[in-house]
This record gives C-alpha cells, structure tokens and sequence, in this order.
C-alpha cells in the first residue's frame, strides 16, 4: 500500500473516527484504526465493539485532489500513537508506505515514522443492516433531540436500561424519551416521510453524545436505519452504527399527570438564572435543594438556605399564575437541566401538588415535555 495525503484532511477524518475507539477493550486490534485505502478514496474505521464509526475522505473533492493512491491496500494502526504522529507532522502533505510484515512508514517533511502495522483482516466487520426501517431527519434537528433528552438518562447500571434514551415510531409520530427515575425528558417530532411500521428501541445515552459530536448544525440528511440489535446514521461520508440497549423501556406515559392544581406561565430564562443564583447556597447542601413558592401577590419566589452558609431569596415576575398556592422543593440541576432543554423560551409549569411529580414546557408547543420528581424536605 502506497499513497500521500493532505494532513488537514486524514485528521479531520481521525478525530470522528477516534471518538468510537477506547483504550478498555477486552479485544486488542479495538485500540487500533483501520485504514483501507482504493482508488476511489480512503475509509477510516473506529470501534469499540459498542459504536462503531467509520468515515470516508474521496481521493478528490471540490476539484482539489486530496489523495494520490499509488498502491491500494489496508493496515490498523494503533489509534492514539497514529492521532498523535499525524498531529504533530510538520506540513500539510503526508506519505504512506507499508511493506512487508505491516511496516509502515509515515513521511512528512524531515519527518520519517516506522510504525508495526496490524493485519486488517483481523478488524471485525461492520455489521450490515436492511434497510427496510430506514428514516431521514436533518443533522441539525436530530442534535436539537439529543440535546433536549439525552441528559436525562441515568448514570447508573443497576438498570441499563435507563441509561438509554427510549426512541418509539408509532403512528407517524417519533417521541424520544430519557428518564432516570427522578426526572424525564420527552421530546416529539410529527415528521412525513416515517416507516409505517412501529418500532421501539433504546440507544445508549453515550453513544448519542459521541454521535451529537459528529453532526454539523446545518440541514444534511442523516438516515437511520434501525433494527433489533443496531442503529445506524448515514451522513454523507460518515457511518455511525451504535448497539441498541437490551430490555424493556418502563412505560412513563402513566407518569406524566393529566390534570393540574397549579400552573404557572414564566420567563424560561429569568427563572434559570433566578435558580443558579440560589443554587449557589444550596450547593453546600449535598442535595443542591430549592424551594419554589407563589406568593399572594400573584409572582414568585424562588430560595434556598444552607444551615453552614446562609440563605437567599429572590421574587420573580411571572406572566400568570392560577390555582392553588404552592411550596414545592426540587433539585436545581434538575430544574437548570429542564430549562436549559427548553432554551430560554416561556415556559409553563405545571403541578399536581407539593409531593407529585410536575412538567415543564415550552408556551408555544409540547413537542418538548420535561417531568421533575420533587424533593421532601420537611
């Protein structure tokens, strides 16, 4: 195998592909990148046996010719040790050369590396996917749905399952859940072009991190095809494949309550900062605990107090308050989460009482639902 390569190019290929690769594999060739090369172009490859990454640089693009192929072949690389090298070279143009027994030597300027390659036939297969379940979103929306739900799965493995977000296609509807038991996030999309059969998978939370990294903030397509064990996201040189969680998803639609005692309509983004502000005592706690009260005047307070540091107060303005009156106590990272998840948008706030769970979501639509648990602290 034979070719040169702009640098600019094979690292920017590199740090998509290294976000699937993990030193703690329990197979070897895993903590390598796979790199096969053809005349049409290069395909790097990642994997932790969990996600799987593979991205594809054509040997020209824009009319600029990015790759020159003298031979093509293949050849793993152990990933950190190639990432650094290709980094730290000294121009932007890169030669390749592997000879016998996987010896490869990177050139770059004055700059000659010998590396021990590995056999690329060792490098599991991607796994491959019918694509009769295959629907399109655009890059930017789905980043907007990881990002509104994402940070409310659960850290913990006592139920891996919940360390999933729930993604269900049922009657052309796609409604993306994440709880850890102490908080939901739920956020719906109504989009045309859905398979009209049901499904219903759970995608790790980490590999919906890793996958918000890739995509860009514009409009591109991003198919998804899913099946019973793998996800798979197709950009346009980008393949992203991610194993689905095992288990059944708790059904959290009976958790959300139908009807409400107190609502309350406010500033998403004057609140938010109205609870950081108060968090800042209440972070001494090891609850990070605050308290909401109505007020008879019509607004609100928002408090916390810490028996070591002290206590703070603050009255809110809000645009309507009915109902009964209210105390409630809640965690205010939870809250600073949900809100943050809304985007400063006015947001209602709706209760059922002092000690059952509320939701938040935004005046102009319920396509994103956030359930908070509140906290006793009496």
């Amino acid at each position: 195998m034979k070719f040169d390569i702009m640098r600019d190019r094979l690292l920017d290929g590199l740090n998509d592909v290294m976000k699937a690769v993990s030193s703690k594999t329990t197979i070897p060739i895993l903590t390598g990148i796979k790199i096969d090369v053809s005349a049409e172009g290069m395909r790097l490859t990642g994997s932790d046996a969990d996600i799987t990454i593979q991205t594809y640089i054509p040997v020209e693009e824009n009319g600029e010719q990015v790759i020159n192929v003298e031979r093509p072949g293949s050849i793993v690389l152990q990933a950190k040790m190639f990432n650094e090298i290709v980094r730290k070279l000294p121009t932007n143009d890169v030669e390749f050369e592997v000879s016998e027994q996987f010896q490869t030597r990177i050139r770059s300027g004055k700059s000659d590396f010998h590396l021990i390659g590995l056999d690329s036939t060792e490098y599991p297969l991607l796994p491959e996917l019918s694509e009769d379940n295959q629907f399109t979103l655009p890059a930017d929306l789905l980043k907007s749905i990881i990002r509104e739900t994402v940070f409310a799965v659960s850290t913990s493995e006592s139920r891996p399952v919940l360390t999933g977000v729930h993604w269900q296609i049922t009657g052309g509807e796609f409604v993306c859940v994440a709880t850890d038991s102490h908080r939901l996030a739920r956020r719906k999309v109504t989009l045309e072009h859905f398979p009209s059969e049901q499904s219903s998978v759970v995608v790790p939370g980490k590999s919906l991190t890793e996958l918000s990294k890739i995509l860009n903030d514009a409009t591109t397509p991003v198919d998804i095809v899913m099946t019973n064990q793998q996800v798979l996201f197709k950009t346009n040189d980008v393949l992203f494949f991610s194993r689905l969680l095992e288990g059944n998803y708790p059904d959290t639609s009976r958790l959300i309550p139908d009807e409400y005692k107190t609502d309350v309509t406010v500033n998403g983004r004057s609140l938010l900062k109205a609870i950081d502000r108060a968090s800042l005592l209440a972070r001494e706690d090891r609850n990070n605990v605050v308290r909401f009260t109505t007020l008879q005047d019509g607004n609100i307070e928002i408090s916390s107090n810490s028996p070591e540091v002290g206590k703070v107060e603050e009255q809110i303005q809000v645009g309507s308050l009915e109902g009964e009156e209210l105390k409630i106590s809640f965690s205010a990272k939870y809250m600073m989460d949900a809100l943050k998840a809304i985007d400063g948008q006015d947001v209602v706030i709706q209760f059922t009482g002092a000690m059952r769970p509320f939701i938040i979501r935004s005046v102009h639509d319920d396509a994103i639902l956030q359930l908070i648990l509140p906290v006793r602290t009496y």
